[in-house]
């Protein structure tokens, strides 16, 4: 890996797999690459508050991190930080500009759910069509889905699971029984109950 992204000429199996000594390599130079890397590094804003002294304590300490946002401690990431959380000084210095992404907030959560051409609610919508239902939603019940997501801390993969949840007896139930029904509207009420009712509920964090 360290040789990647140095830039080098390294030998590469046409079909992936495993090196064997009789196979046939493919030479590449990565001089001329862009190589991002990324990841999750959970507990690494612990490692970022120590250094920024923000749970330091005397008469000093609240002056000192006074000025630093406790909720996003990820915006004051350094190599140093990535070194103590376990990464090798030889892959840090190979990757010379360290940054952070913000969490998603409200609009870019609702945005996710229903503007893109996949977005969640539309991929429902067309489950209902091959049933030949109309599924409609409150607003209401859009911004409590996105609530949810945040106070459960899941992300945008978490909107699937509180729509699953929202949804699940009415994929379930609507399409077995009568025909007369052709629209299925979601109320906040009912999405409320649900998720109160779901086991998904316990995720909230306190």
């Amino acid at each position: 890996l360290l040789k990647l992204l140095e830039g080098s000429t390294v030998n590469v199996p046409p079909q992936g797999g495993r090196k064997h000594p009789e196979q046939k390599m493919i030479a590449i130079d990565t001089q001329n690459i862009l190589f991002i890397c990324g990841g999750a590094f959970d507990g690494i804003d612990k490692k970022i508050a120590r250094r920024l002294n923000a749970h330091a304590m005397g008469y000093g300490a609240s002056k000192e991190s006074s000025g630093f946002d406790k909720n996003n401690y990820l915006q004051y990431i350094s190599p140093a930080d990535l070194k103590s959380f376990g990464l090798i000084p030889e892959l840090i210095g190979r990757l010379p500009v360290v940054t952070h992404l913000d969490p998603l907030d409200k609009s870019a959560l609702r945005a996710i759910l229903t503007e893109p051409k996949n977005a969640l609610l539309k991929q429902y919508t067309k489950l209902f069509q091959m049933e030949n239902l109309e599924l409609t939603f409150d607003k209401a019940v859009l911004d409590f889905i996105v609530e949810k997501a945040i106070d459960f801390k899941l992300g945008a993969r978490g909107l699937r699971s509180i729509c699953e949840a929202i949804l699940l007896d009415v994929m379930f139930e609507t399409p077995s029984a009568a025909k007369a029904e052709k629209t299925i509207h979601i109320t906040f009420p009912y999405a409320k109950e649900k998720i109160n009712k779901s086991s998904i509920n316990k995720l909230k964090v306190a």
